[in-house]
């Protein structure tokens, strides 16, 4: 007969009752442990996770109160809320074990116990922990998902030839589990691609985890991606997943993946190839299932060269590689993206359909958009609110003068993504008299990613 993949522990001052536990438990699972000194549960604990644990009530120092099985039994559900846990005492005192029950305890079973009934007690209560694990893990998740429930995303938006081909590589990528890269500058909608990924894969009804690596320190990197432990530093009040474990069964995107220095990509190279997370705090290793998706709007391969990326890990990272292109690449697109935004924040601010006027359009499609997308919503929003009329004209629009040759030297033809980047974030910080916070809204990022960004130009 197969055994049942499940890891035990037994604990019990009596090593009579552990032999003969171990001795049948093995025949039915494949890892038993015992321990005689409940001294050491901690331990145990904290370096392998255990599906059932059979713990005895009443140990030498306190023969039968069951005061001792109490508190251990308090002891290894705050290291594990999950763990089942089935009293074992030789006096049958059904108050007691009732009460153990009330305490967090799963079961409770008689010494001498009958090894079918053992088998069968244990059995049972598998289910019961995959359950707890399960509500755990959903926990886990919703505190993560909270941050996104306000955000709204639409599908993918355009019919030019460019972004054809960019829906064809998601669509046919989508269908694997293979790890998928996506490039382009910032504003191109790198996250739309990649949740349309998601929605058309086998994995589009579990869960999609967003994590903005440029915005997260590189002190909390281990704590947001891989979890801690209750206790594992001053503020961790409570164990907590990381993003890696909210997204198994699901996918998980990692934007701005090469804004990690050396060492954290060596850490994340490292989980990459394992598939398994160790929580801070904790020796155990916890497998995850996920697919990932990263982005970038950095030159990999340009960093690789000059030692600021690993290779192995772009190796990892890149099984097939998507390019979204710039607006100004894509300019069929933009009426219909034009109208999109109009119709949401017409609606959002509770005002008349409004339109463009042809001059308009002219107006916008001579515009180079070196924030894309992300320019263009912002700038329809902020025409919307001002313009009194229902027909939006050219000075309805506040946009950038980096379109204008004599004005920025930059065209469309000598665009150069980091040069453009640093001349826009110079630009618009001087707009708004140095105030960083102002600075990041209008540009569409968080002010850690406009630090890392001022630090990178060294502006």
């Amino acid at each position: 007969m197969d055994k049942i993949d499940a890891r035990l522990l037994v604990v019990d001052d009596d090593q009579d009752v552990l032999l003969a536990a171990k001795l049948f438990l093995k025949q039915h699972f494949t890892i038993v442990h015992t321990e005689k000194d409940p001294e050491n549960i901690k331990s145990l604990l904290v370096n392998e996770n255990y599906d059932v644990i059979l713990l005895d009530m009443n140990f030498s120092k306190d023969a039968t109160s069951g005061k001792e099985g109490f508190h251990w039994l308090n002891v290894i559900l705050e290291i594990d809320p999950a763990a089942v846990v089935i009293f074992i005492t030789g006096y049958g005192d059904i108050e007691l074990a009732v009460q153990g029950i009330k305490m967090g305890a799963t079961n409770f079973l008689l010494k001498p116990w009958e090894n079918k009934k053992l088998l069968a007690t244990i059995t049972a209560n598998l289910k019961v922990r995959e359950s707890k694990k399960e509500l755990e893990d959903l926990r886990g998740k919703q505190k993560i998902l909270i941050a996104d429930q306000d955000m709204s995303y639409t599908d993918i938006i355009g019919s030019s030839p460019a972004m054809m081909k960019v829906l064809s590589a998601a669509q046919k990528v989508a269908k694997t589990d293979a790890n998928v890269l996506i490039l382009g500058e910032n504003g191109t909608g790198k996250e739309l691609v990649a949740r349309a990924i998601h929605k058309a894969s086998n994995r589009k009804d579990e869960v999609f985890i967003s994590v903005d690596l440029g915005a997260i320190s590189e002190s909390l990197f281990e704590s947001e991606l891989f979890g801690f432990k209750k206790g594992a530093f001053t503020d961790a009040k409570e164990d907590r997943p990381g993003r890696f474990e909210a997204a198994n069964k699901g996918s998980i995107f990692l934007d701005e993946i090469g804004n990690l220095t050396l060492g954290l990509q060596s850490k994340l190279l490292s989980v990459l190839q394992n598939r398994k997370v160790v929580r801070i705090g904790t020796n155990k290793e916890i497998p995850i299932d996920i697919r990932l998706i990263c982005a970038t709007n950095m030159p990999l391969y340009q960093m690789i060269n000059d030692g600021k990326f690993r290779q192995d890990l772009l190796y990892r990272i890149n099984t097939v590689e998507v390019k979204v292109p710039p607006l100004r690449e894509r300019l069929e697109d933009l009426p219909q993206l034009v109208d999109h935004f109009l119709e949401i924040y017409c609606k959002k601010y509770k005002m008349p359909k409004k339109r463009l006027s042809p001059s308009t359009m002219k107006r916008l499609e001579k515009h180079t958009w070196p924030g894309n997308i992300r320019e263009l919503q912002h700038s329809v929003e902020r025409a919307v609110i001002m313009s009194e009329s229902n027909v939006l004209e050219p000075n309805d629009f506040f946009l950038s003068n980096m379109d204008d040759k004599n004005k920025s030297g930059i065209t469309p033809t000598t665009f150069n993504l980091e040069e453009t980047e640093k001349m826009l974030i110079r630009k618009v910080i001087d707009k708004h008299g140095g105030n960083i916070s102002k600075a990041a809204k209008e540009l569409g990022l968080t002010r850690a990613s406009l630090y890392r960004r001022i630090e990178k130009y060294d502006l």
